[in-house]
């Protein structure tokens, strides 16, 4: 279908001022790509997909959503009840909505998973630390605009959720009380807040769409790396991006969309996971919740944060947890990249990827201090992972690696 597009009159008209014949080649039909990646590569371009899906849904829900907490005739605020009329009279407001909510959480699973490959593979070393950076740029901004769009359906988890978040910058010394009025607009989370989030949350995915076009141009120059973690120089190594790896993603494409339409349209809510059933409810600002949690991916962090005393220590950690995913490529001083070839580092990382998971459960359960006691434990291996990888090559025999893919 490409190759009849780019032999067209008018694809000819187009390529003599723009010279798009010589990009498209250069960045798709004949970009040079190792022979041997498998299928966890498919989760950047899924990603890329979800990321579209979710602007053009959020910009559906914008033209009906009013961002405002004042009270209507029937007693409900203005944001509330322009989420519920979204829901019931506008045409297909459900399937956008419903889209939208379970898009946020397709998004951080296949981006989660995206990162774990890359994690596993050491697709951050030496040349593509600068790849990795802005790929944690990309996740903080992810977690920013799904942190203001969850305020935006005013019911009481997002009301009681974010006054327990924007709490947390006024933890910090001398500037913490200037930032958490900032922030909300005042001195409690109400109509201000509410504007503010609204703003933020539509402009963050289109800043995330600039953000991402340089992620991808930064793989383009280093290219990918492949499951061996070796250097691939030979071409008899390498094939074209299309229509092998065109296919290949397509049909992970497939496999993704049969999952995400059977949650959307027969369980969108799986189990309060994607939809708090509190948020049903609407803002009080003088009933609180029984237990207050964030959706599930934001949990990890915020086990994070309550597994200190200390208020202070607790948002120091938080963010000290995101901020080390900056210098991975510059602790790990291994000349292995893949784990296929490091035992140790193997088995850390799989360790890792289940404290992540146990981190990301005691954040969404109700508090207990078994669950507390679990949450530190898990805690302290999250930074043991990334403190211990410098001193690692000292002790782990790596296996050979092979010549060749």
């Amino acid at each position: 279908m490409l190759d009849t597009i780019m032999q067209t009159k008018l694809f000819a008209w187009v390529d003599r001022r723009t010279g798009a014949a010589d990009i498209i080649k250069s960045q798709l039909t004949e970009y040079p790509v190792p022979k041997n990646l498998n299928y966890m590569w498919n989760f950047g371009s899924l990603a890329l997909l979800v990321l579209v899906l979710q602007i053009v849904t959020g910009i559906f829900l914008a033209m009906y959503y009013k961002p405002s907490a004042a009270l209507t005739y029937g007693g409900y605020t203005v944001a509330f009840d322009s989420v519920e009329r979204i829901m019931r009279d506008v045409n297909f407001g459900w399937l956008i909505r419903y889209m939208h909510a379970v898009g946020a959480s397709a998004f951080f699973v296949v981006v989660y998973m995206h990162i774990g490959r890359g994690l596993y593979y050491g697709s951050y070393k030496e040349p593509r630390e600068l790849l990795w950076i802005i790929g944690v740029v990309i996740l903080l901004i992810m977690q920013g605009s799904a942190f203001f769009g969850y305020l935006l359906p005013w019911g009481q988890m997002s009301f009681w959720g974010a006054t327990v978040i924007t709490e947390l910058f006024g933890a910090l010394p001398i500037i913490g009380e200037y930032l958490q009025q900032l922030l909300r607009g005042g001195f409690a989370v109400g109509d201000p807040t509410l504007n503010r989030f609204f703003s933020l949350h539509y402009l963050f995915p289109l800043l995330l769409a600039a953000i991402v076009g340089g992620h991808v141009h930064a793989l383009h120059v280093v290219h990918s790396n492949n499951p061996e973690g070796i250097d691939v120089h030979s071409d008899d190594q390498k094939i074209n991006f299309h229509p092998y790896y065109t296919i290949k993603d397509a049909f992970g494409v497939g496999v993704f969309l049969t999952i995400y339409c059977y949650v959307v349209f027969f369980n969108p809510q799986m189990a309060g996971y994607f939809i708090e059933v509190d948020n049903y409810v609407p803002a009080n600002n003088l009933q609180t919740p029984a237990h207050i949690a964030p959706v599930w991916y934001l949990t990890p962090w915020y086990t994070i944060l309550r597994s200190f005393e200390s208020k202070l220590l607790g948002v120091i950690a938080m963010g000290g947890s995101l901020a080390i995913l900056f210098v991975l490529p510059f602790l790990d001083r291994s000349k292995v990249r893949s784990g296929r070839y490091r035992p140790m580092f193997r088995l850390m990382v799989v360790m890792f990827f289940v404290d992540v998971i146990v981190l990301g459960y005691c954040g969404h359960s109700a508090p207990s201090e078994t669950l507390k006691l679990v949450g530190q434990i898990a805690t302290a291996y999250y930074f043991a992972f990334f403190l211990l990888l410098p001193f690692l090559p000292m002790v782990e025999k790596t296996k050979p690696e092979p010549e060749g893919i």
